[in-house]
């Protein structure tokens, strides 16, 4: 039940994604195409600048959670499954979306968010091995 659900909601969900990345919460296409390649540190720099926790949840958890539901791709692509080729599949896809927003003007090349995101999809890999161990799918 749960695998049928997730394949019917997964591709909407992605286009809803792509749309937060590029168009929603606000954005605005930049005057400059800007690139931040300052893993970690950027992210502690915004934590420490930030005007409020809801800023940093938002940004800095919402990296996270939002990409969770990638790490269970295993049950639509099989092959997908294995931590490794999960990654090494959604690594590049996500690196050509941040580099998307950047010659589109309409986000910032982020290495921290390449990585945020990246945390969420091994997070959402963990849940989808726990999940199949107990109700052994």
């Amino acid at each position: 039940m749960l695998k049928k659900l997730y394949k019917i909601v997964i591709v909407p969900y992605t286009l809803f994604l792509l749309y937060l990345m590029f168009l929603g919460m606000g954005r605005f296409q930049y005057d400059d195409n800007l690139i931040t390649v300052e893993p970690v540190f950027s992210t502690i720099k915004f934590i420490q600048g930030a005007k409020s926790w809801q800023d940093i949840v938002t940004i800095v958890v919402g990296n996270i959670i939002m990409f969770v539901p990638f790490g269970f791709l295993g049950w639509i692509v099989p092959k997908l499954a294995d931590l490794k080729a999960l990654l090494f599949t959604f690594i590049p896809a996500i690196t050509i979306v941040e580099a998307l927003q950047y010659f589109t003007r309409m986000g910032i090349f982020e290495v921290d968010d390449i990585l945020l995101n990246t945390v969420g999809v091994y997070l959402g890999w963990l849940c989808r091995r726990c999940i199949e161990k107990r109700f052994i799918y």
